[in-house]
């Protein structure tokens, strides 16, 4: 039995797929070679310190009741701390964890769930506690939707749990059956564009998302019962229903319908290692994204817009749930110093911002980075 121990919990990208996961479709996301790193050691008492490198400090008694707080980035520690406790009530004893990370925050890369799902990893094996893939995802998401209050999908915790190195993983997010894919694109690397601007809205907006789409399946379901998720409901149908539904309904659920026909096609143009026509699903996702989910922005849309005539990106698009974050591209390898000074200068000049960028590998999920 170890009295500490560092796990290394990694970020996600995700090549297709964009918020589909809360609406039982198929995503295709890889965990990145990004991680949060986690210390843990144990103590002789029921006191536990979380230091962390970018937020500060916060301590804790383990034995009394896990309450939210109200400094947020504490909630995606001590809902995972409050869903351990629920499944194994007194394993928990007195520990203190330091995290540091090179995880850019608001980047849309998942850095909250990597968070969530290196607590919970960590003091699966600090104390023994067996808990299963399935186990660790379910506490990571519930913690969000209890403590943090956004009523996230399954996918970030899932890449993160389950990722492989070189694998994308094809998850069917209503019935968690997943495969996994071999990545390679050749003379291809990933880019991500992180536009360094996150708007208020992203949190309020993503769960009013959901909302809308869960309304527009209620609809749906009084003239057609047998659906049960927004994905399964042909286009047809919804245009058929159009009148039925406001404006902005309509367009949430043939986006929806739409993105995930798109994620299909996709992992046949990837089986053929046809990388143009990938590249071009990434293309019409962003334009589903922007003009009917609306969740993009003005920054993400002038990214993508950019790469449009470069003949060295393949592909384009906003990544995550959207109002700021990042685009990740698909760009011949020779031609990346030249795509990113590009972007730099374009960037800078349009926005008065300064673009980061972050080139990623598909690489292996949480797990133990070093033992002491």
């Amino acid at each position: 039995m170890t009295d500490s121990i560092i796990i290394k919990s990694p970020g996600r990208i995700n090549l297709i797929g964009e918020h589909l996961d809360y609406n039982g479709g198929y995503v295709f996301p890889g965990a990145i070679n990004h991680n949060i790193i986690l210390k843990f050691t144990k103590t002789q008492n029921n006191q536990c310190t979380i230091i962390s490198e970018g937020f500060g400090s916060f301590s804790f008694n383990i034995q009394k009741p896990i309450k939210i707080s109200s400094n947020h980035w504490e909630n995606y520690i001590l809902g995972v701390i409050h869903g351990i406790h629920k499944i194994r009530p007194d394993k928990l004893k007195g520990f203190n964890c330091e995290i540091t990370s090179s995880l850019p925050e608001g980047a849309g890369i998942a850095s909250s769930a990597a968070l969530e799902c290196g607590v919970a990893e960590g003091l699966n094996q600090l104390f023994n506690l067996n808990f299963s893939d399935h186990d660790l995802i379910d506490i990571s998401v519930k913690a969000e939707h209890n403590f943090v209050k956004n009523n996230c999908g399954i996918m970030d915790q899932f890449s993160i749990i389950k990722g492989k190195a070189q694998k994308l993983i094809l998850l069917n997010c209503a019935t968690l059956k997943f495969e996994f894919f071999q990545f390679e694109f050749d003379d291809y690397s990933i880019i991500l564009l992180n536009s360094n601007v996150k708007h208020n809205l992203s949190e309020s907006e993503y769960n009013l998302r959901r909302k809308e789409c869960e309304q527009a399946l209620e609809i749906i379901q009084k003239h057609h019962s047998g659906y049960n998720y927004l994905v399964d409901v042909p286009e047809n149908i919804i245009d058929e229903l159009k009148d039925d539904l406001t404006d902005k309904l309509y367009k949430r659920a043939v986006f929806v319908s739409q993105e995930n026909a798109r994620v299909l096609k996709s992992v046949t143009h990837l089986k053929k290692r046809e990388i143009v026509k990938f590249g071009e699903l990434m293309y019409e996702s962003h334009d589903g994204l922007s003009k009917k989910y609306e969740v993009s922005s003005s920054e993400l849309d002038f990214l993508v817009e950019l790469t449009k005539d470069l003949p060295y990106v393949v592909g384009s698009r906003m990544m995550g749930g959207g109002f700021g974050g990042s685009t990740i591209n698909i760009v011949e390898k020779k031609f990346i110093n030249e795509f990113l000074s590009l972007a730099y200068e374009k960037y800078k000049s349009k926005f008065n911002h300064n673009l980061v960028s972050l080139e990623v590998e598909i690489s292996d999920g949480v797990g133990s980075a070093n033992v002491i």
